[in-house]
């Protein structure tokens, strides 16, 4: 019988993002980061569409096998969220659950242009501040999220 993970605190939400600080952010490293992605993502015959932007723009895209348009449409979802807030859609969507109300609810948002679920995390230069996103869609939200966080640990070399 397998158990659902648990889920991370604000606080552990908010260590990795202090922690996944980027030095530069090339067109050859979201290439980079992105084919870490698929690779984790294959291992795991995981169904996920893959996505990273910077600065408005696409660097990078990959639909596996198993994922869908909808995925898509959650990517660019979750991805405004990140570049609204500043901070990963799964920690926005904490912060609302921790003040006992959802994102939905009190935010004031339109639900089919932004979700605060897991699965997009901040692109963060030291010196420079978020300057892009990059996003998994199709497993449940914290499974998306930790595929994300592993991908940018190992890529960050840690």
């Amino acid at each position: 019988m397998s158990t659902a993970p648990t889920p991370p605190t604000v606080a552990e939400l908010e260590e990795q993002e202090r922690r996944l600080v980027l030095r530069r952010f090339t067109h050859d490293d979201a290439w980079a980061l992105g084919s870490l992605l698929v690779e984790l993502a294959r291992e795991r015959e995981a169904p996920v569409a893959i996505d990273i932007h910077r600065a408005g723009q696409q660097l990078f895209h990959a639909a596996l096998p198993g994922s869908t348009p909808d995925n898509d449409a959650w990517i660019a979802r979750k991805r405004r969220v990140v570049e609204r807030y500043g901070s990963a859609s799964y920690l926005v969507g904490s912060r609302f659950r921790a003040k006992g109300t959802t994102f939905e609810e009190s935010s004031r948002l339109d639900p089919d242009t932004y979700a605060a679920h897991g699965g997009s995390f901040p692109l963060t230069i030291a010196g420079v501040g978020v300057v892009g996103a990059v996003t998994v869609s199709g497993l449940p939200q914290v499974e998306d999220h930790r595929l994300v966080v592993e991908a940018l640990e190992r890529f960050l070399g840690e």
